[in-house]
């Protein structure tokens, strides 16, 4: 079991001398055409970067995005953003016992409490069909996978048991249009939210650090969600055509824009519901993770080209005398 001090509470100067996981590392070339290396170095609490100037080839035979590292230096900054200043970089031996999994960061929410709130959603699906559908597809081995992953590799719920946190984020939302728009088909619509990232399951790894499979990176999860839903209703006797055709369109646009990389626009009132959910959850979230683990002295993110700009952590309470708020999941 990994017991070192969390890298995001570490401050400038003090010392690094941890097990770390390399999730990135890419030769450079300074203004003077020297190489050296980019580091992007973690923890489960947050990641840091690097940049190794001297002994480029021997360090980079040796460290792969992928390696758990002993990193000896100490934190440092650049135009107010920290780094670690790298004396040594050796890759981890067997004899310390350190896994891959003591890197990968957790949702901060409870694991049973969130599968109990996901069973019950399931069970307030009134349509047989759907209902069949989910039960089907979340049986015990796919709610194991879909319950374990993360919902991306990177920008948002990135982190394990991220996608069912994400996905039970976009369900409250949708279940709030529901209370505030009759017309919409609540059964078809929470459906499509649980089932619209299912395709995550296959197109991340999630077993040592997060990246796409060759599957994933081929079909995409969106494509992957779908042949999923089109084969699993197929089995069941009589799902009406139209039923099939509105789900998948849910998962087939929910992503919004073509060039999103959305197959089709959302064409239905479930289907723009959806979307707009999803985006909510995915960008507060990620912007939220982007202010806690990017530090700067100024209160501003570096420049995030993501989404073509930086952050600012203004620190304003929402009380003088109250800590965060309260959530729903309190």
């Amino acid at each position: 079991m990994l017991n070192q001090t969390e890298l995001k509470t570490l401050n400038k100067g003090e010392t690094v001398d941890h097990f770390l996981l390399v999730r990135k590392i890419e030769t450079k070339l300074t203004k003077a055409n020297k190489e050296y290396l980019y580091l992007e170095l973690s923890d489960a609490s947050a990641y840091i970067t690097a940049n190794i100037w001297d002994n480029v080839v021997s360090v980079s035979s040796i460290i792969n995005a992928g390696t758990i590292a002993k990193v000896k230096g100490t934190i440092d900054d650049y135009q107010g953003t920290p780094q670690i200043k790298v004396n040594s970089i050796l890759p981890a031996r067997a004899e310390d016992r350190i896994s891959n999994l003591d890197f990968l960061p957790k949702s901060k929410r409870n694991f049973d409490e969130m599968k109990n709130e996901f069973e019950e959603k399931i069970n307030s699906i009134t349509n047989k069909y759907l209902k069949e559908l989910l039960q089907a597809i979340f049986n015990e081995e796919g709610f194991k996978k879909f319950s374990s992953a993360p919902a991306g590799k990177s920008w948002h719920h990135s982190y394990i048991h991220g996608l069912l946190e994400h996905t039970l984020e976009i369900i409250r939302i949708c279940d709030l249009m529901c209370d505030i728009h009759s017309e919409l088909n609540r059964d078809l619509l929470i459906t499509g939210a649980m089932l619209h990232d299912f395709g995550k399951t296959e197109e991340l790894s999630f077993d040592a650090s997060f990246d796409y499979t060759t599957k994933g990176k081929l079909l995409g999860h969106i494509v992957i969600s779908a042949m999923l839903i089109d084969k699993a209703a197929d089995r069941i006797k009589d799902f009406p055509s139209d039923l099939k055709d509105c789900l998948i369109h849910l998962v087939l646009s929910h992503q919004g824009k073509l060039e999103f990389a959305t197959p089709v626009v959302p064409k239905t009132l479930e289907a723009i519901a959806l979307y707009q959910a999803d985006e909510l959850s995915a960008k507060v979230n990620a912007y939220k993770n982007a202010l806690r683990e990017i530090k700067t002295s100024t209160g501003w993110t570096k420049y995030l080209s993501l989404i073509s700009t930086e952050l600012y952590n203004h620190g304003i309470s929402s009380s003088q005398d109250e800590g965060p708020n309260k959530t729903l999941f309190d």
